[in-house]
């Protein structure tokens, strides 16, 4: 089972870390391509937008004179033909960048422009910018250029006269916008690698639970064995004995063969019910009838119970009860049964051959009951605390079956304390004790 269990896991994880390993493969790739078609959208809209600017540069070479017809004979010594820069405002070009963005799939992209012109020295000036272009180009780390050279068409006036000019167009952080264009799958694409994750964690949570259920019921059914075997055993002795001559003719032996009979009967009907209250508390079948309890009086009523056990033990129980008011809503059945619950695991969970020392406190505030019991038995290390309050769990203390029950005491326990809508909390120190502090709201009015 352990071995099988092993190799299960082993492969789903690694079956998970390829089907990972690809996800990431695929989402890379994807993003690379994706920033190759986004960089080659706008080189073709750059170039558009170019062609488009060019076609107004020859016929309006002449200063102005939109006619064209004396461009070539008149006009071409007399004026300077003007720029690009000169013929366009910022806004008509950004509509005209726009626009070819629009169609090539580019939509509502941010991007900042620049038309600029050679000077003299044969650096570019650039006439007309957007607003924050200057910024823009300084960043090559992050943003992503593109240019095209505005040069006047062949055959028109301005050919060999116009200004060499250049359209500069920035797309700032072309990661972020191609993070921003594919995040709908990559959102997918984890999405789907967290439901992988998840049902692989379910499945081996599930895997884990199943083999601590199959320890579980193994366990209880050796306890139960146990239990029920040592009452069998003595009834069955009881009888034999009872079916002896000597015993048949002396009727005080009879009785006392019949009261072990009784007492015997007795442990195993308290045994069977105790399964039948956890299964009923298992399914929320327990009706509490909730009346004002006096906690003290409870706690009284129990400790004298447990008297001849202690004194057995030479132990003792040292009762503080210092709270003002011991007024709460409970069922004083299962109230009771609680209680008991923890001193009993008290008296039980003793050292060999040291008395056992139970101290029980109680305290309130405004809102509530605070109980504390402490004793010096053999504690328990941290993985046994974090356990103590599952059904059927028992803490092994080298011999299963050295401490007598089902393990559903401290279960009955913590459902029995929330069902009251208190809260209870263990501490405990392996060889040292445990203590197990109860939290009940005190009843109003």
């Amino acid at each position: 089972m352990k071995r099988t269990f092993t190799i299960i896991t082993v492969l789903i994880s690694l079956s998970l870390i390829g089907i990972i390993a690809i996800q990431i493969s695929w989402i890379k790739n994807m993003v690379l391509l994706r920033k190759e078609q986004i960089k080659y959208s706008v080189q073709e809209s750059t170039k558009s937008v170019g062609n488009d600017l060019v076609q107004h540069k020859g016929s309006v070479a002449s200063g102005g004179n939109k006619k064209g017809f004396l461009a070539d004979d008149f006009y071409l010594d007399m004026f300077k033909p003007q720029t690009i820069g000169q013929r366009f405002d910022v806004e008509e070009i950004r509509k005209k960048l726009e626009k070819a963005f629009l169609a090539n799939g580019l939509k509502d992209i941010e991007f900042e422009f620049g038309v600029g012109s050679f000077n003299n020295n044969g650096d570019n000036v650039f006439e007309k910018f957007s607003a924050n272009f200057n910024t823009a180009i300084e960043d090559t780390a992050n943003n992503f250029f593109s240019n095209v050279g505005l040069e006047a068409l062949s055959g028109t006036a301005g050919e060999n006269l116009s200004v060499k000019e250049i359209l500069f167009v920035v797309v700032p952080n072309i990661k972020g916008l191609v993070i921003k264009s594919l995040r709908g799958r990559i959102i997918t694409s984890i999405g789907f690698t967290i439901v992988i994750l998840l049902a692989f964690y379910l499945t081996v949570r599930t895997m884990l639970r199943q083999k601590n259920l199959s320890k579980i019921k193994n366990d209880f059914i050796n306890n139960m064995t146990h239990e029920f075997k040592t009452p069998i055993a003595t009834i069955s002795l009881a009888v034999d004995a009872m079916r002896n001559e000597k015993v048949i003719s002396d009727r005080e032996k009879l009785g006392y063969f019949s009261g072990i009979i009784k007492e015997e009967n007795q442990r195993m009907s308290r045994q069977v019910e105790t399964i039948l209250k956890a299964s009923q508390l298992e399914k929320q079948e327990v009706d509490l009838n909730l009346q004002p309890v006096h906690v003290h009086e409870v706690i009284q009523d129990v400790v004298d119970n447990f008297m001849l056990q202690l004194e057995d033990k030479q132990g003792k129980v040292e009762l503080q009860l210092n709270a003002q008011n011991d007024l709460v809503n409970a069922d004083e059945v299962h109230f009771s049964n609680l209680v008991n619950n923890l001193v009993d695991n008290a008296v039980k969970y003793a050292k060999d051959n040291t008395p056992p020392v139970i101290k029980l406190t109680t305290q309130s505030n405004g809102k509530h009951f605070i109980m504390k019991i402490e004793d010096n038995g053999i504690g328990m290390n941290r993985d046994t605390v974090k356990r103590i309050f599952e059904r059927f769990y028992r803490a092994h203390t080298g011999n299963v079956h050295n401490v007598k029950g089902f393990g559903l005491g401290l279960s009955y326990v913590k459902t029995m304390v929330e069902a009251h809508d208190g809260d209870i909390k263990a501490e405990s120190t392996l060889g040292k004790g445990s203590t197990f502090t109860v939290d009940f709201p005190l009843k109003k009015g």
